[in-house]
């Protein structure tokens, strides 16, 4: 079984004693079915998992629910296992946005407290976005991602005590040594046209051909079209249109979204595809970084939201598209091709994982930086700019962000293929991987007494 760390949170929600129905978003085929059901047989003796896609394509049990007593007898209709009580009986809502009267439901069926409940799906963030009757107070939502860079290398045997080592060195500002460097580069590299869809790491892991990677992602990248077409018929060609730009706005100087493209229609502006930008991202296909252009702590104060970045989910889908089975580009150290839209992908990738909330600063004035984030501890903002080749000095827009001194900039960082860890001023150097350790998850620290 793949490691995955929205597991711990996953056993801890089912062994407290909390009655809250456990919600697990996330795009389709990043592992969420297997997960829940995976850490519910530690913890519950009857499990009844309901895969409600199944359900409506067949003889519609729970189409048309509205209480708790016919949820109940449609749930005996459906399973003929004894059941027990809550202490020892999970039911699992699997695609729960095909029902969405359901997830009003789940209030209800949470005071009667007969079972406990869980409920997951792939299209479930666009559903949460459009209902105006979640109960919030009743649930307990997890966002999941494909795996992670993390998630990748302990895969790959590169152990956890490995990691810890490279935190301190992230830490301490200090070199990665040379050979581990070497090892964690060929990996990131692997990352890379691999990516983290489950499916695509196990054929990666059992077989190496990236023939059958490809095919993997193939499959996935038109299951995400088929959804589109099927949530949304109205807006499905043009959600497909922008998805499909991605690619090739990652290789423009200035990667944001060009409206006028979606179409080939001039006049086309932000406030045109509000919707189908809504469902890439509540989606979890794609990932959003919008603008900024006046830095302050919080970031989330000055966002521009017609000024947006898109990134595939997953770096391996990227390279999908630009590479196909061509491994070249990717791999070979001298390769004449620019992998910045490549890097700056998995970038996204790792800070969306690691709860971070995705900007970049966009100046007329003073240029573009790639990424910025909050820094909780220093209550400031941290400016990143992710380069791929050896000029990765080179960069104009950074140093005249950190010397800005309205921005208040304390450091900022430039990533790269180098393993040496150094400072310039506010600027500090380290490796491409240290975006593992950019880290605003809540637990990532242990409890916060106060």
């Amino acid at each position: 079984m793949l490691f995955r760390k929205i597991e711990d949170k996953i056993n801890r929600h089912f062994a407290s004693d909390t009655d809250k129905v456990l919600v697990v978003t996330g795009a389709r085929q990043i592992g969420k079915s297997y997960i829940i059901r995976y850490c519910a047989s530690r913890y519950f003796k009857h499990i009844v998992e309901i895969n409600l896609i199944e359900d409506s394509e067949g003889n519609r049990l729970f189409q048309s629910i509205s209480d708790i007593e016919n949820f109940y007898l449609a749930l005996a209709s459906f399973t003929s296992k004894s059941l027990g009580d809550s202490r020892d009986t999970l039911i699992f809502l699997d695609e729960i946005q095909e029902c969405p009267h359901l997830l009003t439901l789940l209030k209800f069926l949470r005071e009667d407290g007969r079972y406990r409940y869980a409920a997951s799906g792939s299209l479930l963030g666009v559903t949460l976005k459009k209902s105006t009757s979640i109960p919030l107070g009743s649930i307990d939502i997890l966002k999941m991602y494909p795996l992670d860079f993390e998630e990748f290398l302990i895969a790959n045997d590169f152990g956890v005590a490995a990691i810890d080592a490279l935190r301190k060195c992230f830490e301490e500002s200090r070199s990665v040594p040379e050979g581990v460097h070497s090892r964690v580069m060929d990996l990131y590299k692997r990352y890379l046209l691999v990516g983290g869809l489950p499916e695509a790491v196990s054929a990666y892991l059992t077989s190496h051909d990236l023939i059958r990677v490809r095919e993997v992602q193939q499959t996935i990248t038109d299951l995400y079209k088929l959804d589109a077409a099927k949530y949304d018929r109205e807006h499905s060609l043009k959600i497909g249109r922008i998805y499909d730009l991605i690619p090739s706005n990652m290789e423009n100087k200035k990667k944001r979204l060009v409206y006028k493209d979606v179409e080939g229609v001039r006049w086309k502006k932000a406030s045109d595809y509000e919707d189908e930008m809504e469902y890439l991202v509540s989606s979890g296909i794609a990932l959003e970084v919008n603008a900024i252009s006046n830095p302050k702590f919080p970031l989330a104060e000055t966002e521009h939201k017609n000024l947006v970045k898109l990134y595939f989910n997953d770096p391996g889908l990227l390279t999908a598209a630009l590479y196909r089975t061509n491994p070249a580009p990717v791999l070979l150290t001298e390769s004449s091709i620019n992998l910045g839209s490549v890097y700056e992908c998995a970038v996204a990738c790792q800070l969306a994982a690691n709860d971070n909330k995705l900007f970049y600063y966009d100046n007329r004035n003073r240029g573009e930086v790639d990424f910025l984030y909050d820094d909780f501890d220093s209550l400031s903002v941290v400016p990143i700019e992710v380069k791929s080749g050896k000029d990765y000095k080179r960069h104009v827009a950074i140093s005249r962000f950190v010397s800005n001194t309205e921005y208040g900039i304390k450091r900022g960082y430039v990533l790269s293929n180098s393993g040496v860890v150094e400072s310039d001023g506010k600027i500090t150097y380290v490796p491409v991987y240290f975006s593992l350790f950019f880290d605003n998850r809540l637990d990532k620290d242990g409890p916060i007494l106060i």
